[in-house]
């Protein structure tokens, strides 16, 4: 792992103070590749802490342009970036925020075909989408190749953030959790609202449980659900469903 430099110390000095983190966790950080998918409501939060903190390559993708409804909690955003593709204004923003990071803007929406070459050298994976089929792709990208997995969602005043430890090959998926059917409810920030600094919440928790899997404060896989009215949060152990067709379909191997 690389060493710090002279302003990497200064930066870092907090960290570098907690002995959780320390100078070798900071280098760790540092010597990380993060993909976040998604830089919307949930991936703001994520991608601001996570540039604050060091992580040394951020790889953001999302193909949306920033709209006017999007303010409301998309934070990384501001009024004269209207109409710009989201991954690019998104990345000037972090990249001003900390510009001893690499930072890499993907303007295209995560498919079949490119997930990839997409998702490639990633060493965790946030799930900010807003999707179930993203979320299953990128479920299925990080189970066929033991890379930790943190995805979020957040409608109305709930909020759910979950980690999937794929190192572990007895690990559950979160198709586990959410088995797909075919009249899957799509409920989403456009149909159903969201009430705005719960997203910031979601979405700094998954900072912080990505940041905690890549220190080894964390492992294994949870199930975290907070309401955005009482603030009460319960944590779910979850386990491994042997029925499960996302975790016992052998062809996603080839994903």
């Amino acid at each position: 792992m690389s060493a710090l430099s002279d302003k990497e110390q200064i930066r870092y000095s907090r960290h570098l103070l907690i002995k959780e983190v320390g100078l070798a966790g900071q280098k760790k950080l540092k010597s990380t590749h993060i993909v976040v998918v998604g830089a919307g409501g949930l991936g703001s939060p994520a991608l601001f802490y996570l540039a604050a903190a060091g992580i040394g390559t951020l790889t953001l993708i999302d193909d949306d342009k920033v709209e006017l409804s999007n303010l409301q909690r998309q934070i990384l955003y501001k009024v004269n970036h209207m109409g710009q593709a989201k991954a690019q204004a998104a990345a000037k923003v972090i990249s001003s925020l900390n510009n001893q990071i690499k930072v890499n803007p993907l303007c295209q929406k995560l498919d079949e075909t490119n997930c990839s070459e997409l998702l490639k050298g990633a060493d965790i994976i946030l799930d900010c989408s807003d999707n179930f089929t993203t979320r299953y792709l990128v479920n299925r990208y990080c189970l066929a190749r033991s890379i930790p997995l943190v995805s979020a969602a957040a409608i109305a005043t709930q909020g759910q953030v979950m980690s999937f430890d794929f190192r572990d090959e007895n690990s559950p998926c979160y198709g586990c959790v959410f088995p797909q059917t075919d009249e899957q409810t799509a409920l989403n920030c456009d149909n159903a609202g969201v009430l705005s600094p719960l997203l910031g919440v979601m979405g700094s928790m998954q900072s912080l449980l990505a940041i905690n899997i890549l220190l080894g404060h964390k492992a294994g896989s949870e199930f975290i659900q907070f309401d955005g009215l009482t603030l009460q949060q319960q944590r779910f152990s979850i386990q491994k469903d042997s029925e499960c067709s996302e975790c016992n379909n052998s062809l996603w191997t080839r994903c």
